[in-house]
């Protein structure tokens, strides 16, 4: 079981969190839970990151903003005792769960679960601060926004458990925001690969890595919400009864569900990079990523224009692509800093720009589906300003003052309106 922040904001809500885990341990199971810390916190602790240095030290980033599962761990294994049912925290360190030593963004290696399989056959239930590791160094890490979902779903691969149920504040997967488009449908099933597609273009249900991992390791995953039931939990429908949503393999998904679009996710959290007049030669385009992979920055769309002829002499080209909103500072710098080998003439950026992108594994096996969004988006108007594509998903950039326009009309386009 895992609960996110909102789950855990106050001792009133953790409260009710045990009070679910207590029945699921009452049904016979034995439970791991992992949790994130109290809604906003981390936002909290990492702002006091910045305010000490704009380029803080990540190490030490790590202790800081890793303390806010510490405390949520903690209070939950004490609410959880205080109704008669036996609980230990257990912190990263303390398992262990082996990271790299990519501090902000560590990616985990593997989980030593001796200890943990020892708690839960003792009638525990173990409680896991989500979002945090270890090096071999002995160093903390963490696994960047949103890992306590990762956490989860490497604690249930490795104690190989029958389901990883993720509680957050919905209670399921929908086909888009149902705050922007009311009539949209929630999702029994949805494939790994679709809620890949989904979580790394917006869809905040759950996060990127964790589903890829889920995949990996053929972990089933339920999205349900923590706010069924009475504030203390009781009543709410017990996890077996499947009220959320599945993440399962292909083979799960009859072909009587699905649909030739699964969602729309949108996002805002990009920035737009144009170079101008970067020379149009072998190598160019690799001094322009590479120096931004190495910093760990991940590149989403590129362009690159036709390239300009000046006067007979060497070609030069515009390079446009996207970055995570809050890497752009650093990528700036990083850009700056190799303005002489990339050989560009200005760099301009603009972060009033959303991702846009429509979902599904139906596209495999039916034309047209980027022909509707790009006619949908023309009708209204809407400029699209860049495009990249897979093979069950198309994403466009565009202003992002069109964003809840342009997911509405295209909810509609592909017959996602709940009748």
């Amino acid at each position: 079981m895992k609960f996110g922040g909102t789950s855990m904001a106050g001792i009133e809500r953790i409260r009710s969190v045990a009070a679910r885990v207590k029945r699921e341990v009452e049904a016979g199971h034995e439970v791991a839970v992992v949790v994130s810390a109290m809604a906003g916190e981390t936002d909290r602790l990492v702002g006091f990151c910045r305010e000490a240095s704009p380029l803080y030290d990540r190490a030490e980033y790590d202790v800081v903003v890793s303390a806010g599962e510490q405390v949520t761990s903690g209070l939950l294994a004490i609410a959880l005792q205080a109704i008669g049912v036996p609980a230990r925290s257990w912190l990263g360190w303390q398992l262990p769960v082996r990271t790299d030593d990519a501090h902000a963004k560590a990616r985990i290696g593997a989980i030593d679960t001796a200890a943990l399989d020892a708690s839960l056959s003792a009638g525990e239930v173990a409680v896991i601060p989500g979002f945090q590791g270890v090096t071999d160094g002995g160093r903390s890490t963490t696994l960047g926004r949103g890992g306590s979902d990762t956490s989860a779903v490497a604690v249930a691969a490795a104690m190989r458990a029958e389901r990883c149920d993720i509680y957050t504040d919905v209670d399921g997967v929908y086909t888009t925001d149902p705050r922007i488009v009311p009539r949209a449908r929630k999702l029994a099933k949805v494939t790994y690969e679709e809620m890949l597609e989904l979580a790394s273009v917006g869809a905040k249900v759950l996060q990127t890595r964790s589903v890829g991992l889920a995949m990996k390791e053929g972990v089933r995953v339920q999205v349900l919400s923590s706010f069924t039931g009475a504030p203390d939990g009781e009543g709410a429908p017990m996890a077996d009864t499947l009220p959320g949503t599945m993440i399962v393999g292909e083979e799960e998904v009859d072909d009587m569900e699905r649909q030739l679009i699964t969602g729309i996710a949108h996002d805002k959290n990009e920035a737009k990079i144009t170079l101008t007049q970067v020379p149009d030669r072998p190598g160019a385009v690799a001094s322009i990523f590479a120096p931004l992979a190495d910093t760990g920055i991940n590149v989403d769309m590129i362009i690159q224009n036709v390239a300009h002829i000046h006067d007979g002499a060497t070609g030069s080209t515009d390079v446009t692509f996207t970055v995570p909103a809050a890497d752009l500072a650093r990528s700036l710098d990083v850009l700056e800093q190799g303005r002489a080998a990339i050989g560009y003439e200005r760099m301009v950026h603009d972060t009033r720009v959303a991702k846009i992108s429509v979902v599904g594994v139906g596209m495999r096996s039916h034309a047209g589906v980027a022909a509707t969004m790009f006619t949908t988006l023309g009708a209204r108007g809407i400029n699209v300003q860049a495009i990249s594509t897979s093979e069950i998903k198309v994403s466009v950039l565009i202003d992002e003052d069109e964003t809840e326009l342009a997911v509405r009309v295209l909810h509609t386009a592909y017959g996602l309106d709940a009748a």
